[in-house]
């Protein structure tokens, strides 16, 4: 019997996740969760074999969840689930040690056929998103860089963000200068959306 649990925010996917996956006669639904933060303290009560994580849930996110999910719980697999299949998102996806990532709009089927995998050892990516991944360029951009860049994104102002990272106006200033040269961009806005398609914010 393969034990899974499953993380999705929107209530709808959840409910059919549950239903789809409980069809099986060799799985077994051990819980289903509807933030990030529950993930690890379920995990450890419940012992899956394999996490089904959306990538972007309330609280901590699933690559996050994956990555102490790793540390805290390694015999348990995750299975990342996501609507944006972006080469820097599955880049830092593998960082985080997940054993699968699938976007949202595969087949039943194939998420059925990959949660079998994941808990059989195998790791299941799909293969164009994998080969993109392989040809798009490292994130030139520093942590730090990356987060001021998000922040901006999210519609904070210079001042702001060094109020939230503890950082002097112009050295968030330099930051996001720097993020817009190192991208290309011809501007904060277009650095932004430059490395938000790259996943790398």
């Amino acid at each position: 019997m393969i034990r899974v649990l499953i993380a999705e925010d929107m209530r709808i996917l959840r409910d059919t996740l549950v239903a789809l996956l409980d069809l099986e006669e060799d799985f077994e639904i051990v819980a289903a969760l509807a933030d990030g933060d529950g993930i690890v303290p379920a995990a450890l009560r419940h012992r899956p074999d394999v996490a089904v994580l959306d990538i972007d849930l309330p609280g901590t996110d699933g690559l996050t969840a994956a990555a102490r999910l790793h540390e805290r719980l390694p015999e348990c697999r995750t299975l990342i689930l996501t609507g944006l299949g972006r080469p820097g998102t599955l880049r830092r996806a593998l960082a985080a040690h997940v054993s699968g990532f699938l976007l949202k709009d595969a087949p039943s089927q194939e998420l059925i056929d990959a949660v079998r995998r994941v808990a059989a050892g195998d790791r299941v990516i799909d293969p164009k998103l994998a080969l993109a991944a392989l040809e798009t360029a490292d994130n030139p951009l520093s942590p730090r860089e990356a987060e001021a860049l998000k922040r901006h994104a999210a519609g904070a102002s210079a001042n702001e963000i060094a109020a939230e990272m503890y950082l002097s106006y112009g050295t968030v200033r330099n930051y996001l200068a720097s993020a817009v040269t190192k991208l290309g961009a011809r501007n904060r806005v277009d650095a932004a959306r430059i490395a938000d398609e790259a996943g790398w914010l």
